[in-house]
């Protein structure tokens, strides 16, 4: 593959992106959408109708699931044929997580199991460990946990106290510590333990068996939302690890947790999407059998504006993760052919797209937060009782804002990674401002009268573009060293950088429909991008005038916000009627088909 076609992270910002340039979701290929589909139908047939019990803790059935999915090959395949898995690319096994997405507190024990639980092991193992452990992985013989997060050391992971000290005769590391929040802590057969070893600053990593003697825990967690998944904390006492069992080298594991962490973003990005399928479909099929004044729900434009408003977060979310997953898939690709082994290929194609990947853990996660809240507000009272299936979807939703980093930690992110891939000059962006600060003269709104369609919508991406151009080195010169301080600044750009990536994905999916005849209708396409570039011109302007007004002051800060008013003005649309148009093709599909 030419190196020129693979766009590196954070660059969107800097290059005209073409429609030719990105993936679609109409583009999987059928043997990708077999594969969803099966693990669709499992998740219909053996997990929907043990929701119930499993948010009761009913004993062994979470585990008897996991299992049972294993001896079909879900819980393999990512990993590769020669360790008993299907060795399908990452975006298949992103399109499969969506599939999975769907099932409340199974799902989170499934990617649990399939991403941090396998994912250190399979990327940063050696030949032994791998054959120990993955045959074991990929077929559900044995489950996953990962063990990271302490009582003291939440976000601040490197603060943990859990310590690994060599034994006299070196054959074992003594483990002590406490690990709290673990996901399938309660049946998992393999642990990965992060610990410092002796007095190290960072830490290292290590393969437990849960078997192994000085392991206890306390009981499972009561927690607001995914009931049915076990989360317990973990006590080390006095644990012997075989020196064979550290994962990857002394001191490695800070960087193996992050990188993990940036896979684990990306993929809740996918997973969230059947979410908000299932969210979507009790909306419009109470909505439409829900009777009120004589009339079902769906008659009321209100209600309307909430359908049409829930495909556009959702189809919004579709178009940006799956452009940014071919995008890791190729560059993964690439990797392997320069010659790379199968996990540094896998960790540094991910790790390039970090800030992608952060976006799309917060726009996924925001995104199904407002679907199923509005869910629960089309069903009404029976949205409020835990009879009906809003009440799930609503508890189940609100820890992916926490799950991979909080939101908050992931738009510093989000700024911070683009910021410094500009000032190492990576991807060209102070190179880039320098042009637009050149040309500011020129800068004005777009001509509507002489723009076509896709032209208009082009110069909006590129009027954004321009303003977050002219607002980074304004405010890291303003700053510099200082700017780690000013979080809200940084927060505004972060949600700047989103939404112009979500924008950008969606119009270039659009434009990519429509030029390839792969609709038979592409109106309701064309609404759902009218409804978006509505919302997010709105917002990214809101977010600039925060932002300007947060550092400049007096005159610099009038023209400054004087060039923003040019830069993000957009011709509104008659946003109600294309909500409408949007809602009333749900209404007819019964289900979401867009």
């Amino acid at each position: 593959m030419d190196a020129k076609t693979i766009l590196k992270g954070g660059e969107f910002l800097v290059k005209d992106v073409q429609k030719e340039d990105i993936f679609i979701p109409e583009e999987f290929n059928e043997e990708q959408l077999m594969i969803a589909q099966t693990c669709e139908d499992f998740v219909e047939t053996e997990v929907a109708p043990n929701f119930d019990a499993l948010d009761k803790h009913e004993e062994g059935l979470m585990p008897s699931l996991l299992k049972k999915a294993g001896e079909m090959g879900l819980l393999g395949i990512s990993i590769p044929e020669e360790y008993e898995g299907f060795g399908q690319s990452f975006l298949t096994n992103m399109k499969a997580n969506e599939a999975i997405g769907s099932a409340h507190s199974f799902s989170v024990a499934f990617m649990a199991h399939t991403g941090i639980g396998t994912l250190p092991l399979l990327y940063y193992g050696n030949k032994e460990q791998h054959q120990k452990y993955l045959p074991k992985l990929a077929t559900g013989e044995w489950l996953a946990a990962y063990c990271l997060t302490e009582p003291g050391a939440g976000s601040d992971a490197n603060a943990g106290k859990t310590k690994a000290v060599l034994s006299d005769d070196g054959k074992h590391y003594i483990l002590n510590g406490q690990k709290m929040w673990i996901t399938n802590g309660g049946f998992a057969d393999l642990l990965t333990v992060f610990a410092k070893i002796d007095n190290d600053r960072v830490l290292s990593a290590f393969l437990v068996e849960s078997s192994w003697e000085g392991i206890t825990m306390n009981p499972e967690e009561n927690k607001m939302g995914i009931k049915g998944s076990s989360t317990r904390q973990i006590f080390f006492n006095d644990v012997k690890v075989p020196v064979e069992n550290l994962l990857g080298r002394r001191g490695q594991g800070f960087r193996i947790a992050l990188n993990i962490l940036h896979v684990g973003r990306i993929k809740l990005g996918a997973t969230v999407i059947g979410a908000m399928r299932r969210a979507i479909n009790n909306s419009v099929n109470y909505a439409s059998e829900r009777k009120q004044f004589g009339s079902p729900l769906t008659d009321f434009g209100a209600v309307k504006h909430k359908l049409a408003e829930q495909v556009v977060k959702m189809f919004s979310t579709e178009s940006a993760v799956y452009r940014a997953s071919k995008d890791i898939e190729d560059l993964i690709k690439k990797n392997k052919a320069d010659g790379m082994e199968y996990g540094p290929a896998n960790i540094e194609g991910i790790a390039e797209f970090e800030p992608e990947c952060a976006m799309l853990k917060v726009y996924g996660s925001e995104s199904l937060d407002y679907i199923v809240d509005e869910t629960v507000q089309i069903f009404g009272g029976m949205g409020f009782s835990a009879e009906a299936p809003a009440d799930r979807s609503y508890r189940d939703s609100r820890i992916n804002r926490i799950f991979e980093g909080t939101n908050e930690i992931n738009r510093l992110i989000v700024a911070d990674s683009e910021m410094k891939r500009g000032l190492k000059h990576r991807i060209g962006l102070f190179e880039a401002a320098d042009k637009v600060k050149e040309n500011l003269h020129s800068l004005d709104k777009p001509n509507v009268k002489e723009l076509g369609y896709y032209e208009l919508k082009k110069a909006y991406v590129k009027n954004i573009k321009n303003a977050i151009l002219l607002l980074i080195p304004d405010v890291h010169d303003k700053f510099n060293k200082k700017l780690v301080f000013e979080e809200e600044i940084m927060m505004n750009i972060a949600n700047m950088l989103m939404y112009l990536y979500v924008l950008e994905s969606n119009m270039l999916r659009v434009e990519k429909l429509e030029a390839n005849g792969l609709k038979d209708d592409i109106k309701p396409y064309r609404d759902i991008l009218d409804v978006l570039t509505h919302d997010i011109m709105k917002t990214v302007k809101a977010e600039a005038v925060d932002a300007v007004s947060s550092y400049l002051e007096g005159e610099e800060k009038e023209k400054m916000l004087e060039i923003m008013e040019k830069l993000l003005w957009y011709d509104p649309v008659n946003a109600k009627d294309a909500r409408r148009r949007i809602a009333d093709k749900l209404i007819d599909d019964t289900v979401y088909k867009f």
